[in-house]
């Protein structure tokens, strides 16, 4: 066994391995406070002959035991699919891992990170990045680490690095970065309309804190690191190579430089249904097929580094055709209809009461959330035919780097007490969906009358590097995504960045290239701004007339239980009776959900009855609920009793209280105090003398 420990943020993290799972390939337990995570690393022993990718799984499991409870679930264990912060997390490891594999390495190989102990400062997630590269160093698997992962966040002007979850609350980043020793590999998080300087400085400040933890892997596999296994990288038929390209190359000039999606695809279809004619039986299909791909992208790369030109003829930093329309679906709360190229977005936005939050169950116990945003992306919008499985980690991903750039500019519950949903519909795809989610949801909350602090768009950027030669490509189709070297999706209002997401290919990117992609994605940004607000510049002043209506009332905590009722008697009564939601919390804060605004206002006005409290000089008409000797016991509001006494009964001296009044009589009485102890006394006479 070898234990390695670093400071990190100021704590202390420690890497141990060869106590825990020792039959994997290799395994990994990082400590950091009381934040314990497991991570291991398993390969099957044969490679798979029959695929042409990779086939690795990440897996990332959140125990509850770990802090202490038990599972809410029928069950009593964790069970169906991974929670929504599970399914992100594996986003988090999987994304800088897999470029960093020998080539030609197919064996199944499996990752898989439990949080055995969390102490709810630490986050488990930037440790299990850190725990996977470290079980794959350690391991035979032909891994070209290490990485590591370190969470940024900003306090009161300063930078920190891995800020607890107290920080978090008050930070104006939330920022993921992981890097190797030359560059930084993935970066993932929100911002509170940062700007692009202030971002990057951001994700350097967290590439120069990940360092130590490169060093102590390093440490940690010339103590405990296996050999290798040996890959052959794929050898390429250089003969077939010159046979396919002597065919293929004229035709695939002309299909790279189709603008059309699908005619470019049809075009690629029908050359390599050409050049496998041509090229016989005798010849293995998959591998032709592969060098014919190959020399897709390397001819396009080409065009687009040597030549200077896009597939679809724009200038590096142009934008694709934008057209936007508000208001596209006649009965929902707020739509519209986003379209940029051939990448089109039906978005809806539902507004809904505190009984619509989403419940969350996680490691830091049970959270509602008054804000979703879900994304989809059916078969056809790529002109493709699967089963339809519900959302996949990639759905799961975009609606959450959308929702991050959409929550900064939401108005807060007490402004805007509503519980709200955004759908983005994928109805076409080439490039940048989620991005086109995001300025979507943003122009159909605008037009259901949801007073956002201002507009958001997003765009994404690529990178084609090849040696010396860089260009930056704003708003990249999805060929210049598949074949290119960066994913940089950037969002924000005409003040600041809200959100980012960057994945690479190549071994990194310089800072300097970097600040140029920001610049760059700022200038797109503002621009898809600009023409948004062509279909409308602000929310509308009214919400949706299909929204419910909220009434928002603070009444005394103590009033609460009249307002309830007996068995939630008073509360029922009221619903029913006017077909409404009513929540009541603890604090004396009720909000009413109502059809339209006539109905809230009625419902306003009983709530106000029932729990409205007596006041000094006021005049009530109440019921005598009951006599004695000495007065009459009158009740002037809801369960709230006050006495008149027999001498403020009449002008007159008045022998029995039952000559004035009998219990059930309906009398106007005037408070004319209220004591320390709450009793009230009340007064007939009064009134009488006020009327002459």
């Amino acid at each position: 066994m070898k234990k390695v420990e670093v400071e990190i943020g100021g704590r202390t993290l420690t890497i141990e391995s060869g106590r825990l799972a020792k039959q994997a390939n290799g395994s990994a337990l990082v400590t950091y406070g009381e934040t314990v995570v497991l991570v291991t690393a398993t390969a099957a022993r044969d490679p798979r002959t029959d695929v042409d990718f990779f086939p690795l799984t990440v897996e990332y499991q959140e125990r509850l035991y770990s802090v202490g409870r038990i599972p809410g679930s029928f069950l009593r264990r964790e069970v169906g699919r991974p929670s929504e912060k599970e399914t992100l997390t594996c986003r988090f490891i999987d994304r800088p891992l897999r470029p960093l594999f020998a080539e030609g390495y197919t064996n199944e190989t499996q990752v898989i990170a439990t949080v055995l102990s969390m102490d709810q400062s630490n986050d488990p997630d930037v440790l299990a990045i850190v725990g996977a590269s470290a079980a794959l160093e350690v391991s035979n698997i032909p891994f070209l680490g290490p990485i590591a992962g370190v969470r940024v966040g900003l306090l009161d002007g300063e930078y920190v690095l891995n800020p607890t979850k107290e920080q978090l609350n008050d930070s104006r980043l939330n920022l993921i970065v992981a890097g190797s020793r030359e560059a930084v590999v993935m970066v993932e998080g929100g911002c509170d309309n940062m700007s692009e300087q202030e971002v990057l400085d951001g994700i350097y400040f967290g590439f120069e804190g990940l360092q130590p933890l490169l060093d102590v892997q390093t440490e940690l596999r010339a103590a405990l690191g296996q050999e290798k296994m040996q890959v052959n990288p794929p050898q390429i038929n250089e003969e077939l190579k010159a046979k396919i390209e002597a065919i293929a190359k004229d035709e695939m000039n002309t299909v790279i430089s189709t603008s059309d999606k699908m005619e470019r695809q049809d075009g690629f279809h029908n050359l390599k249904v050409r050049v496998l004619e041509e090229l016989g039986e005798e010849v293995n299909g998959k591998e032709a097929s592969e060098l014919l791909y190959g020399l897709k992208k390397t001819m396009m790369r080409g065009r687009i580094v040597n030549d200077r030109q896009r597939i679809d003829g724009r200038s590096f930093d142009q934008v694709r055709p934008i057209t936007c329309e508000v208001g596209t679906l006649p009965r929902v709360h707020g739509s519209s209809l986003f379209t940029r190229g051939e990448t089109q977005a039906v978005v809806a936005a539902t507004l809904g009461s505190g009984d619509d939050e989403q419940r969350v169950e996680s490691l830091y116990g049970m959270s509602f959330n008054p804000f979703m945003l879900h994304y989809n992306f059916p078969p056809y919008c790529v002109g493709e035919v699967r089963f339809l499985r519900g959302p996949s980690r990639r759905d799961i991903g975009h609606g959450a780097l959308a929702a991050r750039a959409i929550q900064a500019v939401l108005p807060d519950q007490e402004t805007f007490p509503y519980t709200i949903r955004i759908v983005s519909e994928i109805m076409e795809s080439n490039g940048s969906s989620s991005m086109a989610s995001i300025c979507g949801g943003i122009l159909s909350l605008m037009d259901a009358g949801v007073p956002i602090k201002k507009p958001v768009s997003g765009i994404a950027m690529g990178m084609i590097k090849d040696e010396d030669n860089i260009v930056i490509l704003s708003d990249i189709l999805g060929d210049e995504d598949h074949l290119g070297d960066m994913d940089f999706k950037v969002a924000g209002t005409e003040d600041g960045i809200t959100a980012l997401q960057m994945d690479i290919k190549c071994k990194g990117v310089s800072k300097e290239i970097m600040a140029e992609a920001l610049a760059q994605a700022k200038t797109g940004r503002l621009h898809i701004l600009d023409e948004m607000g062509k279909s409308l510049e602000k929310p509308r002043e009214e919400v949706s007339e299909y929204a419910p209506k909220i009434v928002t009332i603070h009444i005394n905590p103590d009033k609460i239980r009249d307002l309830i009722g007996p068995g939630g008697k008073v509360i029922k009564g009221l619903t029913a009776e006017f077909d409404v939601k009513i929540d009541v919390d603890d604090s004396g804060e009720v909000k009413v959900f109502a059809s339209n605004g006539q109905v809230a206002s009625e419902v306003e006005a009983r709530i106000g009855a029932i729990t409205a409290e007596p006041e000094i000089g006021a005049i009530y008409e109440g019921r005598v609920q009951k006599i004695v000797d000495f007065g009459a016991f009158v009740e002037i509001l809801p369960g709230t009793d006050g006495l008149v006494h027999i001498s403020e009964l009449d002008n007159t001296r008045v022998a029995k209280v039952t000559d004035i009044l009998n219990e059930g009589d309906i009398v106007k009485v005037k408070v004319l105090d209220i004591d320390n102890r709450g009793k009230i006394r009340l007064s007939r006479k009064a009134l009488l003398n006020e009327n002459g």
